[in-house]
């Protein structure tokens, strides 16, 4: 929801249940989502909680959606990869990781999403942390599908490694344990893609190819 307009001049424009949500959203990022009651995101969307109620059912219900946006960006990724590099997954994977390593300096003072809302969801029955988890289950379904088409020996292996690295690097980052993480997770990445490469694979190796240039268009978070 970023823009180049003022928050009061942006959220002023925005329809009663976008303007709900971008509160939400920064509430919640900012102060968690125990410590922010229905009162303060009605007072930051300059609305009311009847308002809310009339889009939301519960706080809960609002979570949920806020973190079905954050997914829904992070599966957007994914897309544009794809698009980007149609037939070349080997490139994809690394598109991704590309897309997480230029997103870790807002990890490093927000901390990722999907992590700080686990952690302060504990139920698995919360239907927020359902969110989290259907998204990460289709996340991984979909690298494995990457891995697959680069033909590596164990694509669910090769997926589990990735995902570890992607994670890693986010909570890494945020609790300021290593430097350089986004340099050092690109190597990290390359390193799983060639030590997984089927010797009958005929796609040249990463390292042999230009670098493309940073994606132009990027989702306002960047997690796996």
């Amino acid at each position: 929801m970023a823009s180049t307009l003022s928050r009061p001049s942006r959220v002023a424009k925005l329809p009663p249940r976008e303007r709900i949500l971008d509160a939400a959203e920064e509430l919640f990022e900012r102060e968690g989502i125990r410590l922010v009651g229905v009162q303060a995101i009605a007072d930051k969307a300059e609305t009311t909680k009847m308002a809310i109620y009339r889009h939301f059912e519960t706080k809960d219900a609002l979570v949920a959606e806020w973190l079905r946006i954050v997914a829904a960006d992070y599966q957007a990724a994914f897309d544009r990869v794809e698009a980007e590099y149609p037939d070349r997954p080997e490139e994809q994977i690394l598109g991704l990781a590309r897309f997480i390593a230029e997103g870790l300096s807002a990890i490093s003072y927000r901390g990722c999403p999907f992590i700080n809302s686990l952690a302060e969801l504990p139920d698995r029955l919360h239907p927020a942390r359902q969110v989290i988890e259907d998204h990460k289950a289709h996340q991984t379904r979909r690298l494995i599908g990457m891995c697959t088409e680069a033909q590596m020996r164990d694509p669910g292996q090769a997926a589990a490694e990735i995902t570890f690295a992607l994670e890693g690097a986010q909570v890494s980052t945020q609790n300021g344990s290593i430097d350089q993480t986004g340099d050092r997770l690109m190597k990290v990445v390359e390193g799983i893609v060639d030590r997984h490469r089927s010797p009958s694979a005929h796609t040249a190796r990463p390292t042999d190819r230009p670098r493309p240039g940073p994606n132009p268009t990027q989702c306002r978070h960047a997690s796996a």
